[in-house]
């Protein structure tokens, strides 16, 4: 008799502690039972608000729940990643984590009221894509070298355009100016579209521009493609040589994004996004797209992710540091 009392004592514990966490336990494994929230923290009609919107129908057919995306664009991509950090962490929030929030802005803008790497999760790499040098078809430059060589004739003369401070853009022109010890005058436009149109008229000497936004004047012989940001060449563009090749392996540039949520998602939901996600990327529609577009497809875990944004992270807080750029 006297042992029932604490084998009574003892299961009654084990009953409150089963009880106590099996509305988390159901939560996670009924996840998800209701609409998600996709945060994209740029502007409507960009490139990676079609991409966010590309996935986020893909994954909603197969967790079979909507997904609604929403822009909340600003500051370089602060505002809306730092709403995706604050949110509540159930999975009903998740976002796209970008190349500049993720990994550039913390040391541009040095004041950031978040952490990327301790404030959110990684979920999935989603791609990956190079940046191509171009000027126009009227430059005299066929060559990384000849840039160089004139860059190097006359410092401060020739000027290269973005979509505005810290951007791929500019840093991957930044990354470039280190590597080959040259000096050239930015000229930041309000839009990458703008900036590519001004090189266009004649008005600056080149720009470091996305694969996918400079392809159709390639294309159309109204932009000259000088190299390639990625290790390998691009089989949209197999005459154009890499950086590497041209004597400059450091200029390794990869404007990638991600799936993200806030820090204290449950594993157990971490893990179903990333196979939802994974899935997604299987799609033949949406692999062409990527590819025609010169990006690297994504997937993987997301320690994979976080490797990427860690390294990345390093990388770009030493270029920053290293060309003094300050946020407007």
């Amino acid at each position: 008799m006297t042992l029932l009392k604490p084998i009574q004592s003892l299961t009654l514990a084990l009953l409150g502690i089963v009880t106590l966490f099996a509305p988390t336990a159901f939560a996670q494994s009924s996840y998800p039972n209701k609409p998600i929230n996709f945060i994209v923290p740029y502007g409507a009609g960009g490139g990676s608000d079609a991409r966010s919107r590309q996935i986020a129908q893909k994954m909603s057919v197969i967790l079979k729940q909507p997904i609604i995306v929403d822009n909340k664009p600003g500051a370089g991509g602060n505002i809306g990643t730092e709403f995706i950090a604050r949110a509540t962490p159930d999975g009903y929030t998740i976002g796209m984590g970008n190349f500049a929030p993720m990994a550039v802005n913390k040391t541009l803008f040095g004041n950031l009221r978040y952490d990327p790497e301790t404030d959110l999760l990684p979920i999935i790499l989603i791609e990956k894509g190079p940046l191509v040098l171009v000027v126009n078809p009227s430059s005299p430059f066929k060559s990384v070298k000849e840039i160089v060589e004139a860059a190097k004739a006359k410092p401060g003369v020739l000027t290269y355009s973005s979509g505005g401070i810290g951007g791929s853009h500019q840093l991957s022109a930044e990354l470039f100016k280190q590597s080959a010890g040259i000096d050239m005058i930015h000229v930041p436009y309000k839009s990458g579209s703008a900036g590519l149109t001004d090189l266009m008229a004649g008005n600056v000497s080149m720009m470091f521009d996305q694969m996918y936004s400079a392809m159709p004047s390639i294309k159309g012989d109204k932009l000259r493609a000088i190299a390639i940001t990625s290790k390998k060449r691009s089989p949209l563009l197999p005459n154009v040589p890499t950086f590497a090749e041209a004597g400059y392996p450091k200029v390794e540039v990869l404007n990638w994004q991600g799936l993200i949520a806030p820090k204290g998602t449950p594993k157990a939901i971490i893990d179903k996004l990333n196979a939802a996600a994974n899935e997604a990327l299987k799609d033949p529609q949406l692999r062409e797209l990527m590819l025609s577009q010169g990006n690297e497809i994504g997937g993987g875990t997301p320690a994979d992710f976080a490797a990427l944004i860690k390294s990345e992270s390093a990388k770009w807080s030493s270029v920053v540091k290293t060309a003094n750029i300050k946020p407007e």
